[in-house]
């Protein structure tokens, strides 16, 4: 069962494609003003843009395009002032935008890409979106995660590959890293009206993996025939985001639309405040939270 969101603002980052794409498609279809975030103007855009807007139309919502380079914090802070401008609430905050590289690489800031992306990136967006979140609850915040953490641990001595990066550990850690501090914001969060939950989606076709090295992306492209739609993997996202019956509900781990128990390190509070701590000094965000 889904919420109407007539009237309600979703932001969707990673919506040119894939599980974002399709999630702010679902969301604009239940009535939502859907705010997708791109990377950039392109092609591609215009074309997610076209299909968000037809299915917004449908539901009677409406549909925005915003511009982020993720890898960039002076771009996500520039995106939460551009916001603030154009919208006076935000009602649903979905962090779905990632990156799994296959290589190490670092960003104009001097950050590692997969951290930076997968970590820092919702970190600080949503720290400097929550306050139009809380004037506007009861809100959500629903970060996209991934099964990848399982099995994974947080390392501070490598966090951004600094003694080694592997492409799967490192995500596998990124996805972790998201998963605590989404915990921790659902702890700090509590009494405000905002609730703070993740997902996997599961095994869907996306573009996830497009730095993988051209061996390893013809191994994918035989392997991601038996995945997921990305339809299929933003229902999770979707019901999270709109379902009345999780009103209130916070600090959950969902998969295939149910709460499940999320992998045991994700529950670590003492690794999580380090490591939010470690967030606020990179991102130079103090959280008011």
């Amino acid at each position: 069962m889904t919420l109407g969101l007539k009237g309600k603002v979703c932001v969707v980052t990673g919506a040119s494609s894939g599980i974002g794409r399709a999630t702010a498609m679902g969301l604009g279809a239940l009535g939502a003003s859907v705010v997708a975030v791109m990377h950039s103007q392109s092609l591609k855009a215009e074309s997610a843009m076209e299909k968000i807007e037809a299915r917004s139309k449908e539901g009677a919502g409406s549909a925005t395009a915003m511009y982020v380079d993720l890898s960039s914090q002076a771009s996500i802070r520039q995106l939460a002032e551009d916001f603030d401008k154009r919208f006076d609430r935000l009602d649903v905050l979905v962090n779905n935008a990632g990156v799994n590289n296959s290589r190490k690489t670092m960003t104009a800031d001097g950050f590692e890409s997969t951290f930076a992306i997968n970590v820092l990136a919702p970190f600080l967006l949503t720290n400097l979106l929550l306050p139009k979140m809380k004037v506007s609850s009861p809100s959500r915040l629903v970060n996209v995660s991934s099964n990848a953490a399982r099995g994974s641990s947080i390392d501070f001595d490598n966090l951004q590959g600094e003694k080694k990066f592997s492409m799967w550990t490192n995500y596998g850690q990124s996805k972790l890293a998201l998963n605590m501090l989404t915990l921790e914001f659902a702890r700090r969060l509590q009494g405000t009206g905002v609730t703070a939950n993740f997902l996997h989606p599961g095994l869907i076709r996306t573009n996830l993996v497009r730095d993988m090295n051209p061996a390893a992306q013809a191994m994918y492209s035989l392997i991601k025939l038996f995945f997921a739609s990305p339809e299929k993997g933003a229902r999770t996202s979707i019901h999270v985001a709109s379902a009345p019956e999780l009103e209130g509900v916070s600090g959950k781990f969902f998969s295939n639309g149910k709460v499940e128990a999320a992998p045991k390190a994700s529950y670590d509070e003492a690794t999580a405040g380090r490591l939010w701590r470690i967030c606020e000094e990179l991102t130079g965000m103090r959280a008011s939270i």
